[in-house]
């Protein structure tokens, strides 16, 4: 799944006419950088979830022949932020029990998604995300078995367990379909809040360390100009 629907209010002038998925970032949207990443690990079936300019979207994957891939759309009317936006589209997972890769469409990363899966499978955990050591506002606290036990914002921790170390989320999950058994959460609500209440009842959340990859959140609109002068830069070297 691309998680997809949001407004895209950080990313303005640029999402004044077009959802944050359509940015370009050397001539690609992110939408198209997205889907090459997962087609590249195998992936050939994927559900987005859409509100802002939706109809632009639908548009857009029409007109490129869905970049050969089988590509649903969830739309939401109403944001359903994270979680919700995962649940409604529920149905999307539920001929399968393989695990799924969940993607933020404003993450452009290097990391290993087969390793990634190959890690989930071998915990046998409910969900995986990837995390790095690196500085946040907001970081999720993991034990040392690399299980999730609470949350750091800011200065304030929120702990299941007291040993715990703190590490930022990067915006992609791999997720066994049986999450949806205790997801009881109705409407809007954030998939973090889901994980950490989860992690409270003893479910096993795992992170997988990611540090050894690049990453970057192209959530702002600073983020995309300097995602655009590395790309500059890595043609200025290649040639």
């Amino acid at each position: 799944m691309i998680l997809a629907a949001g407004l895209g209010t950080r990313l303005r002038p640029l999402t004044n006419d077009r959802p944050k998925a359509l940015v370009e970032i050397g001539g690609r949207t992110l939408l198209a950088i997205t889907l090459a990443r997962l087609r590249e690990f195998g992936v050939s079936e994927v559900i987005v979830n859409v509100h802002h300019f939706a109809d632009m979207m639908v548009e857009y994957l029409r007109a490129h022949g869905n970049f050969g891939m089988r590509i649903e759309i969830s739309r939401e009317e109403t944001l359903l932020d994270t979680g919700g936006g995962l649940k409604k589209a529920s149905w999307f997972f539920s001929s399968s029990d393989e695990p799924f890769v969940v993607h933020n469409v404003d993450v452009i990363s290097t990391i290993d998604l087969a390793a990634m899966m190959k890690f989930h499978q071998a915990k046998k955990g409910l969900a995986t995300l990837a995390v790095q050591s690196r500085e946040s506002s907001r970081q999720l606290l993991f034990d040392e078995t690399m299980r999730l036990c609470g949350r750091r914002v800011g200065g304030t921790e929120e702990l299941v367990s007291r040993t715990a170390q703190a590490l930022a989320f990067s915006g992609i999950h791999v997720i066994s379909p049986r999450i949806f058994s205790p997801m009881t959460e109705e409407g809007a609500f954030s998939i973090v809040n889901f994980y950490l209440r989860l992690a409270g009842e003893g479910e096993h959340i795992c992170g997988f360390r990611a540090d050894d990859y690049s990453w970057r959140d192209l959530g702002r609109l600073e983020s995309v100009k300097l995602a655009e002068r590395d790309l500059q830069e890595g043609v200025r070297g290649r040639h």
